[in-house]
């Protein structure tokens, strides 16, 4: 009687692995584009935050039926406001490749977390007297670790927000406390 309630506990269980696979593979990778807000600062005492954009495209991939995997390539213009400047900037846009892991709480709010690796494109400071380069000043690359929500509406319309908070030193030669970038994101996006 133990051998027969063991083997059809098995045979369960094996039927429900099966069950859970299927779902999975049924599920396609979905792409999409998203766009959207950036609030982005720098840890440093004289600069305060700044409004930017970002927007790009992503591929969602199912592992799981909840979980996913989620790379995007994205570009985000971060940087800060000079404080005692009030015209000044310093604008660092960045080419993102966020990976992001997604857990799906229901079927159209998911949470999600993960690295990001960005690539400067362009580092400028701008005012009323116009522009200048500052590359030598800083890295043309950036790490950070994002946080995450969406939820999905009807029709693959979705609403977004992130935050990345800077794990790597963005100063050049910089002897004194690291200089990180942060940005919090908000956004739509629509998947195809």
């Amino acid at each position: 009687m133990k051998k027969l309630i063991l083997g059809l506990a098995i045979m369960a269980s094996s039927l429900s692995f099966a069950q859970e696979k299927e779902k999975t593979s049924s599920s396609p990778v979905r792409f999409g584009i998203k766009a959207g807000l950036n609030v982005a600062s720098i840890n440093d005492n004289e600069f305060k935050s700044k409004p930017g954009i970002y927007g790009g495209f992503f591929a969602n991939i199912p592992v799981a039926s909840s979980f996913s995997v989620q790379p995007e390539i994205l570009y985000s213009g971060m940087g800060a406001k000079f404080k005692s400047v009030s015209d000044a900037r310093l604008n660092l846009d960045y080419i993102a490749v966020p990976i992001m892991l997604q857990y799906n709480i229901l079927p159209e709010l998911y949470l999600e977390a993960g690295p990001q690796f960005s690539f400067a494109i362009s580092q400028k400071i701008k005012g009323d007297g116009g522009s200048a380069d500052v590359d030598s000043l800083f890295k043309g690359f950036d790490f950070g670790v994002g946080l995450g929500a969406g939820y999905y509406f009807a029709q693959g319309f979705g609403l977004t927000a992130r935050f990345v908070a800077g794990a790597t030193d963005i100063a050049e030669n910089n002897p004194d406390d690291a200089i990180r970038n942060s940005v919090f994101q908000v956004g739509v996006a629509y998947k195809f």
